[in-house]
């Protein structure tokens, strides 16, 4: 029976998306990109999910995409079909993954537990929140094959780390430790590698129990900040506060805090 590249489990509330290619350093092909989407399709679609973590089997988190697939099909079909094949990738990673995660209404953790490259590099940054342990490296990658980046990293990194930061790591192809990647802000909470994974299940399970709703509505204004002024962004805040006064998590929110006891949001 062959591998499944792509794994993913549910388990209090929290939906784990493992990358399971562990002898290519969970490279991405065009068919584990495919999964990597039917997992998310799935826990957008589910329900039942109130936190999402994505990591990778073994020493890498995602090498980013598998660079022998593009020498096959530069080999057949010349670098007409290798232009053809990397803008059908980066669409569909595009729109079905990277935006997908940007758009869950919940929580998503990177937990970054080796080498985040390329478009792994872009995958981790498209989380809410990145997790890594002690002997994580991160790298953008595509200068060094003479690529642009993609994936989201020129929209989300200059936001994280800012523009000077991030045009160094994509002109430079630097590599960063993990112990670097905390001091500039490129990851939020660096742990021993043999404790990354009850880490982050202790995060995300906090997470999980949270106020998923307003999670998800705080994670929208935050992405449309970018790209609206301010008055407009003023006017979004006080209509989605005025939205959650509505609902049953702020009426246990308060209810909660008036009798001194830790409340039980439901999401809803």
């Amino acid at each position: 029976m062959a591998q499944q590249a792509v794994l993913l489990q549910e388990e209090e509330g929290v939906a784990t998306i493992t990358l399971n290619r562990p002898e290519a350093r969970n490279a991405l092909t065009p068919q584990m990109g495919g999964a990597l989407a039917d997992a998310l399709r799935q826990v957008q679609d589910g329900g039942s999910a109130r936190c999402l973590v994505i990591t990778g089997v073994g020493e890498a988190f995602c090498a980013g995409a598998d660079i022998r697939d593009f020498q096959q099909v530069m080999e057949e079909g010349g670098q007409e079909a290798v232009s053809d094949h990397l803008l059908s990738l980066a669409t569909r990673l595009h729109e079905e993954v990277i935006l997908r995660i940007r758009r869950l209404p919940m929580p998503v953790i990177a937990s970054v537990n080796g080498v985040a490259a390329g478009a792994g590099f872009s995958l981790a940054l498209s989380a809410d929140l990145r997790i890594a342990s002690e002997d994580a490296l991160m790298v953008m990658g595509y200068s060094g094959i003479g690529l642009t980046a993609d994936g989201g990293s020129p929209y989300l990194l200059p936001r994280l780390i800012g523009h000077g930061r991030a045009m160094d790591l994509y002109l430079n192809n630097r590599v960063v430790d993990a112990r670097h990647a905390l001091e500039i802000g490129l990851v939020n909470q660096l742990v021993a590698s043999d404790q990354l994974v009850d880490t982050v299940a202790t995060a995300a399970r906090r997470l999980a129990r949270g106020a998923t709703l307003a999670f998800g509505e705080v994670k929208a204004l935050m992405d449309q900040a970018h790209d609206q002024g301010e008055p407009a962004q003023l006017e979004a805040e006080a209509r989605k506060l005025a939205d959650m006064g509505l609902t049953a998590d702020f009426r246990e929110g308060i209810t909660a805090f008036l009798e001194k006891r830790p409340p039980h949001f439901q999401g809803r």
